[in-house]
């Protein structure tokens, strides 16, 4: 068996992979590196020149080799990679007939903890979403909690509206749901260390991502000065990346996105590297059904799960999505299907796209400088 034909979709904010090989097998793959969907498309073209005639099932040789093709690394190279690598294990699985996460050492669990991208708003807004989630059955919840306008506030003010909202939530969820914070690297490190600290009373489960993530070490000492657990790594790429993170402070929360952080090959490793820390896996996901997918088969074959991040937007997409995985209350069931077990309708994507990035969009603050990006 070889591969065929390789072929690169853009549509919207959305990069797909789609490996055909010469005995008609046909796998589906998708960057994470929603920013640049059309320089990841480029990174994909230039793979199609080596992959073309290969065999397919040698997905660890491929890995090596399409990342070490040239002397340059970075999110646009780690998310054309990981498309590829999703679409290759998607190959491997029809070819033995066996769902991915069996080809990865079987399954360590029987269904899949989520915990719902839930949206913010007020306290009043953030109380009813998050009561309404746990109704749904859905055991752990997740927003930004930090008011808008933030970059224009005292730090007293910026502490009491984030301290609202999540009152609002615990008092909503009680003691029976975990709360994930997500601060989206708006804050330095003198803003974000006094709020955490004022969060420690709710017992969120983590607190996400609270500075940019320009330097590792600066991301992972907050980890060491707060009282809770920390998370971080949903724009690192590598085992490398998240090696270093963890020396530098100690167990926390792992989130490596599938389609950026070297697709299932390397997402796989990473959990290895977390689990040797004691540290646990929350994998980022927000873009859509194919990512879940690759994102559920590694956490079925991983001992370290924490919980795995979950968008309904693969509801309102699955129209695209054949075979997209079927949501029971807060979990997913491990799915049984060969390969990837989700397929891709291009006819309809356009239904569905749209760009994610506005480049006219970053917040500023009252003085006219740059207050943060995403």
């Amino acid at each position: 068996m070889k591969i065929a034909e390789v072929e690169s979709l853009v549509v919207g904010g959305g990069q797909f992979v789609r490996i055909t090989t010469d005995s008609g097998l046909v796998g589906t793959g998708q960057t994470a590196c929603w920013g640049y969907p059309r320089a990841v498309d480029q990174v994909v073209q230039t793979f199609k020149r080596y992959l073309i005639g290969q065999d397919p099932l040698r997905i660890e040789h491929h890995w090596q080799y399409l990342y070490r093709l040239a002397p340059f690394r970075g999110s646009v190279l780690s998310g054309a990679v990981s498309a590829v690598d999703i679409a290759l294990w998607d190959v491997k699985g029809q070819h033995f007939q066996a769902p991915i996460w069996e080809l990865l050492g079987g399954r360590c669990r029987d269904k899949i903890r989520l915990h719902l991208l839930m949206g913010g708003g007020t306290p009043d807004q953030v109380h009813a979403k998050a009561k309404a989630a746990a109704e749904e059955g859905f055991t752990a919840i997740k927003w930004d909690p930090i008011p808008a306008g933030f970059q224009n506030m005292s730090l007293a003010a910026l502490i009491g509206g984030t301290v609202d909202q999540v009152a609002a939530a615990r008092e909503a969820v009680g003691r029976d749901v975990d709360i994930v914070l997500e601060l989206h690297r708006k804050l330095t490190p003198l803003q974000a260390i006094p709020l955490c600290h004022a969060l420690a009373e709710f017992h969120p489960l983590l607190i996400e991502d609270p500075v940019q993530i320009d330097s590792i070490q600066s991301q992972a000492e907050i980890a060491t000065r707060i009282n809770g657990a920390l998370a971080n790594g949903e724009r690192m790429h590598s085992i490398w990346e998240f090696r270093e993170m963890l020396v530098a402070g100690g167990a926390q929360y792992c989130r490596p996105d599938v389609g950026l952080a070297g697709g299932i090959t390397h997402m796989k490793k990473i959990a290895a590297v977390a689990e040797s820390f004691h540290a646990g896996m929350v994998p980022h996901n927000f873009l859509g059904p194919i990512l879940t997918a690759a994102s559920v088969h590694v956490v079925t074959s991983i001992p370290n799960l924490t919980t795995q991040e979950y968008s309904k937007v693969d509801e309102e997409q699955a129209v695209a999505f054949p075979g997209t995985f079927a949501r029971e209350g807060g979990y997913i069931p491990v799915p049984e299907g060969p390969g990837l077990g989700v397929r891709l309708d291009e006819a309809k994507l356009a239904e569905i796209g749209r760009d994610r990035v506005n480049p006219t969009g970053l917040p500023l603050r009252n003085d006219g400088s740059v207050a943060y990006s995403v």
